[in-house]
């Protein structure tokens, strides 16, 4: 067990510094906003539940009272970016067993603080104090909370000469309209790892994670690359991680330029090239530089672990896609890399372009694992009927997250620059 991180001072001092300083408001003050499709499941059993048995059922009101108080944009602000941090250090301090468990719901859970967030954005949502609040400023307080209770803004590495760092990001649970109850086992993962340090075959290494949103117009709007950006230089190996394929686990090989549209948690739709700054420079394919062999040749746990190198391309001169088993041709245009067209081959897009545009592709191993899907207990499985929890689903979850922390130890093991 690593020991308890003090992160809140200097980062959340100079936002706060920031927002004290904000001028007063110059537009009219707008209503409240109306609430989105994610935050409306929020009232559903399950997420209930899941909130009750953790003890995260007190964060939104709490956050709520705090809002209150405050009596300017200002003082909303550090509210904000206060309560967002604390939240993410709660989640990550419960998933790795320092504090109370609030509740008997299993202490690997990523769902409470999913759930929690959901909570506070609604209540920044529905505000409407009495100073007045523009529809910029309300926009701002909901993207200072994000960022702050999803690790973000938190990443930290020891000054501490042999120490290697490792950056990991997840991903909120998805599919929510076909199972409420589900759970996503990369920001478990992200929770579990955060701040731990792991022994490798080349000494020690420090892990920092985020966990990032399943909606299509956040990235776009460039939250990947603003977390990424100052960290790649810094560290020795990062590696995105989602749910993929069921009872494996797979090594991207290569990433694509396309959305393919299936719905995002706000059960939005986008099929259209991947949109990044500079697009007259964009490349249809980037390419994994994590160390594929060895993740796979190593005994990391239960799950086997592929090299996948599939892809799926309009050929040079073709107008229909075919799919390439060993990775694009040369000239072909992007229609799914190796994780997809969906948000998790989007990451390891976005990830891996930013790489090679900081002129990073040489040096720095970086890349997309897929877990397999975190799958109910025989009997659990029907969302009509069935628990939030079982004993068998928290052991896939706690298996998946083991291995994944082995994969990161072999794939760091060697490198260095």
């Amino acid at each position: 067990m690593t020991h308890i991180r003090v992160r809140l001072g200097a980062g959340v001092l100079g936002l706060a510094l920031v927002g004290g300083l904000a001028a007063a408001p110059t537009a009219s003050a707008a209503a409240a906003a109306p609430v989105t499709v994610e935050e409306q499941r929020l009232d559903r059993a399950a997420p209930q539940e899941i909130l009750r048995r953790s003890g995260f059922d007190t964060v939104a009101p709490g956050f709520a009272r705090a809002l209150e108080r405050a009596g300017s944009f200002g003082q909303a602000e550090r509210v904000v970016v206060r309560q967002g941090a604390r939240l993410w250090q709660r989640a990550v301090d419960r998933a790795q067993g320092r504090g109370p468990a609030g509740g008997d719901l299993s202490r690997d859970d990523d769902r409470p603080l999913y759930w929690a967030r959901l909570g506070m954005t609604r209540e920044v949502r529905q505000w409407e104090p009495e100073f007045g609040l523009t529809d910029t400023q309300r926009a701002r307080l909901l993207s200072e909370l994000e960022e702050n209770s999803r690790g973000e803004n938190t990443i930290r590495y020891p000054r501490a000469k042999g120490v290697k760092r490792i950056l990991l990001t997840g991903f909120d649970p998805f599919t929510l309209d076909r199972d409420v109850r589900i759970s996503n086992p990369s920001g478990a993962t992200a929770l579990a790892l955060d701040g731990t340090t792991i022994r490798t075959a080349d000494g020690p290494a420090r892990i920092e994670t985020a966990v990032f949103p399943v909606r299509w117009q956040d990235f776009a709007q460039g939250t990947v690359e603003r977390t990424l950006r100052r960290q790649l230089p810094r560290v020795d190996l990062f590696t995105t991680v989602s749910q993929g394929r069921v009872g494996r686990f797979d090594v991207e090989r290569t990433n694509g330029a396309w959305r393919g549209g299936f719905p995002d948690n706000e059960n939005v739709s986008r099929t259209e090239t991947v949109p990044v700054t500079d697009p007259a420079s964009q490349p249809q394919w980037t390419s994994t530089t994590l160390p594929y062999a060895r993740i796979v040749a190593a005994p990391t746990g239960r799950f086997p672990v592929y090299d996948h190198t599939s892809v799926t391309e309009i050929p040079a001169g073709g107008t229909d896609p075919v799919v390439r088993p060993d990775g694009p041709t040369p000239g072909s245009t992007a229609r799914a890399g190796g994780g997809g067209d969906y948000l998790s081959n989007e990451i390891a897009y976005r990830a891996t372009l930013l790489r090679d545009r900081l002129g990073l592709h040489d040096s720095l191993p970086g890349g997309h694992v897929h877990t397999p899907v975190l799958q109910f207990g025989t009997g659990n499985t029907d969302p009509a009927t069935g628990t939030v929890t079982d004993p068998e689903f928290v052991q896939n979850r706690l298996d998946i997250i083991a291995q994944v922390r082995a994969i990161v130890t072999v794939a760091v093991s060697g490198t260095g620059r």
